[in-house]
């Protein structure tokens, strides 16, 4: 990897700030969001790029990478909390094989707010002379548009034709568990402003993370890792049913859920990959016993808590590449569910169900899965005042195929699981 420039990193607390959002780039947000709280970027120093085919070295490279990157750089942080001090947005592919880019985002000012305290972070090259400070300004919201999505490669018939032949895999015994995905595809207003997706995902949405980094831009229930001071925890989501009309049959749907087989099993799985992949960098390592029904505005999830101590000095990335792709979003087992993946859906990924968040400079970080989400393509810039007529949008949700899944209770799951992203478009 060529050497990165060293960097000075200066943060300070600054008075109480009301909307993060507002001060994110309304073409090119930079956002990590929840109830309020997180961290907004702006600007773009670089950081490290990944994309093409490879030999299946690049999540630790990412890791080993993001360590050079900090170990050199200059930080002085007297705020010392969480998401302050050198970071970096990521958004990695779910494959490695994807001709996708993984990033992490280095930007040159970071603004903050965690349990009521706020500050600003700026960044800059060490041969910058010329570094700016003070808070930027916040910006107003452009106006309100809609944008569209429709079928892609994938329409509700071919999904259902692709969960047949997952059946098929696993009652050949080539895999327990695959994960299937279908897409959208759709346009948006040129020069519409991508900040008010974010804000309306957060807003509907507000016990997930909610995030935006190089163009991708979702709600995610589902934390693959977060570390903070040696401590460890992720959150398992797998078993889905949409929620019911009125309290009785919302209630009834619940019940359903933490009672079926089918769901069950496939928690189980999702659990247990989790579970072995955390094991070896920690010192204690404790799961729920049962999985609970987690209520989101849209459906209900099974899900487990995961928490633990590091027992070595792994970082947030290094735990990533140790994770992904778990059995939530992939199958079981994992390379062989991927050759089944590779094998049944007609596109590429690219960073949907891949690892979306932030690391900081001691690799501390919170990471995401990305689900509900849509990936962003050609953002018009309005720098150079260069617009196209739309811009692209390609949104994606799967599903877990086990012995016994129903292939339209599948694509029905599928249509639940889009509903974040298609109202939020809306």
């Amino acid at each position: 990897m060529p050497v990165f420039p060293r960097l000075l990193v200066e943060t300070r607390e600054i008075d109480p700030v009301d909307d993060l959002l507002a001060y994110a780039d309304p073409d090119r947000p930079l956002a990590w969001l929840r109830r309020g709280d997180g961290v907004v970027g702006l600007g773009d120093l670089g950081g490290y790029e990944r994309a093409g085919a490879d030999s299946g070295t690049a999540p630790t490279a990412t890791a080993d990478a993001w360590r050079d990157i900090a170990a050199a750089a200059e930080v002085d942080d007297p705020v010392g909390i969480p998401g302050t001090g050198l970071v970096a947005f990521g958004a990695l592919t779910f494959d490695r094989r994807s001709q996708w880019p993984s990033r992490l985002v280095v930007p040159d000012t970071v603004i903050g707010r965690r349990d009521g305290r706020s500050w600003l972070t700026r960044i800059r090259r060490a041969d910058d002379r010329d570094g700016t400070s003070g808070l930027p300004r916040a910006r107003a919201f452009g106006p309100s548009w809609s944008g569209t999505l429709g079928p892609g490669s994938l329409d509700p018939e071919g999904y259902q034709a692709a969960v047949r032949a997952a059946l098929s895999a696993i009652a050949d015994g080539e895999v327990g568990k695959v994960v299937l995905a279908r897409d959208l595809v759709g346009t948006l207003p040129a020069g519409a402003d991508l900040r008010r997706l974010v804000r309306a995902l957060s807003e509907g949405y507000p016990d997930t993370w909610t995030f935006a980094v190089d163009g991708l831009i979702g709600a995610s229930p589902e934390t693959l890792v977060t570390v903070a001071e040696g401590r460890v925890s992720a959150r398992v989501l797998a078993g889905t049913v949409g929620r019911g009309p009125d309290h009785d049959d919302d209630d009834a749907a619940a019940q359903r859920l933490l009672a079926s087989a089918k769901d069950r099993d496939e928690h189980r799985f999702a659990v247990r990959s989790v579970v072995e992949a955390l094991a070896p960098h920690t010192r204690t390592l404790a799961a729920d016993e049962e999985p609970f029904a987690l209520e989101l505005p849209n459906l209900w999830h099974l899900a487990t808590d995961v928490d633990g101590v590091l027992g070595d000095d792994a970082s947030s990335l290094d735990l990533v590449a140790a994770l992904h792709p778990t059995a939530a979003v992939a199958g079981t087992p994992t390379e062989a569910a991927m050759d089944v993946i590779r094998r049944l859906e007609p596109f590429d990924r690219g960073r949907y169900a891949g690892p979306v968040g932030w690391v900081d400079g001691d690799g501390d970080g919170e990471w995401a899965i990305a689900l509900r989400c849509a990936q962003v393509e050609g953002r018009p810039s309005r720098r150079f005042g260069t617009y196209r007529e739309t811009i692209g949008v390609t949104a994606f949700a799967g599903a877990g195929i086990v012995a016994g899944s129903d292939p339209e209770s599948e694509m029905l799951e599928t249509r639940v699981k889009f509903r974040p992203i298609v109202d939020a478009l809306a």
